[in-house]
């Protein structure tokens, strides 16, 4: 049977990690993961109640295709109390997890072949799903100088469209206002499409990131329940876009799509008033990133930039490897630390770099860092 060159992606390394990790575990190990930027904590108990309610009456069928109104709603109003942005809830779209919403964002957006830029180091799906809709990547090799976040002047006035991730992954630098409006003013003046992944909002520490709607409306911005709700599994997302755009997106999940999953948007729509729960999960978060801090650099990771949100820590260790997918098998095999290598995020120059996650528990950030502490001591 044929195979399409479009499908010949890579791999996700971090799943490729957290495979091996598992198979370790199997043979009876304790692996401390650092790898996979999942909470390690459940779903709201709000979000679990309310599901188990409407399990209890409701057959819980197909949903219109851009979602329940209800948390249409419910979204919107999360940018009025987070943002100060007045939101019309028929621009928001609810989504299998922030990646169907990448899926329905570069299909409404690009035509084959159009290229469409994304920060080096960066989230490799993004350059992943646009290699499968035949689209080109882009990539926009970032420095430390300006926080890993593309600036106006590094901009390709050709392209179609540019992804920008605030707080970002792996580094977890955010954009300022004054940074944000720049970008955005570029990408007009070029008629370049802008897409802000702000899957991170609500998981910063000095200060709030801002929301590319506070700038512009001619903007897509994608968002998930995964982060910051602690909901990965539950696979639901939002996207907000252009009301000139919401009957092209319509068309597009129908078909696509059909619904995003309706037991999952009633988890969801409880989720959102699950405040005080989830603010006891940043504080943890909080607690990891002072730890992390701390005791990297007494462990030999000590070229980091210190992030603004998120959960991660992304650290250049040329100085210690030129491989850092063997380095990071190394670390799993002897350390029983599961990290992710950079190659995953950043083709070029990911080589000499690793990402430390610390959104599991404390106790398990404590124990990783001992481990690592102790096996540099030794290597």
């Amino acid at each position: 049977m044929r195979i399409s060159e479009r499908s010949r992606v890579d791999p996700f390394i971090v799943m490729d990690v957290m495979e091996a990790a598992r198979r370790a575990e199997a043979q009876g190990r304790h692996i401390v993961h650092m790898e996979v930027g999942q909470p390690g904590t459940p779903a709201p108990q709000a979000a679990r109640d309310g599901l188990a309610r409407a399990m209890a009456s409701d057959p819980l069928g197909y949903t219109v295709a851009l979602g329940l109104p209800e948390l249409r709603a419910g979204i919107a109003d999360l940018y009025r109390r987070w943002y100060g942005v007045d939101l019309d809830p028929a621009r928001v779209v609810v989504t299998a997890g922030s990646s169907a919403a990448f899926l329905l964002a570069f299909t409404a957006l690009f035509d084959a072949g159009d290229r469409v830029g994304l920060g080096l180091p960066g989230y490799p799906s993004y350059r992943q799903i646009l290699k499968a809709l035949s689209l080109v990547a882009v990539g926009i090799e970032t420095q430390a100088a300006d926080r890993f976040q593309p600036v106006p002047h590094t901009l390709d006035p050709s392209l179609a469209g540019l992804i920008v991730a605030s707080p970002s992954n792996p580094t977890g630098t955010m954009l300022n206002r004054a940074s944000m409006r720049a970008l955005i003013d570029a990408c007009h003046a070029n008629r370049t499409a802008f897409i802000s992944d702000e899957i991170y909002h609500g998981i910063h520490y000095d200060g709030g990131a801002v929301s590319a709607l506070e700038v512009s409306d001619d903007v897509y911005v994608i968002n998930s329940f995964s982060k910051y709700f602690s909901m990965t599994g539950w696979r639901i997302g939002w996207m907000v876009v252009p009301e000139d755009h919401i009957r092209t997106i319509e068309r597009l999940a129908q078909n696509m799509f059909i619904c995003p999953p309706h037991a999952s948007q009633i988890a969801a729509l409880h989720a959102l008033g699950a405040d005080d729960e989830l603010d006891g999960n940043l504080a943890v978060y909080a607690r990891n990133r002072a730890l992390m801090l701390d005791r990297l650099p007494g462990a030999g990771f000590d070229r980091i930039a210190p992030p603004d949100g998120a959960f991660y820590i992304y650290a250049d260790v040329s100085h210690l490897t030129e491989n850092s997918v063997n380095f990071a098998s190394e670390i799993l095999e002897k350390a029983g630390v599961a990290v992710t290598p950079g190659v995953d995020f950043d083709p070029g120059r990911g080589a000499g770099s690793l990402r430390f996650s610390y959104a599991r528990a404390t106790e398990d950030i404590e124990e990783g860092l001992a481990r690592l502490r102790d096996f540099m001591a030794a290597r």
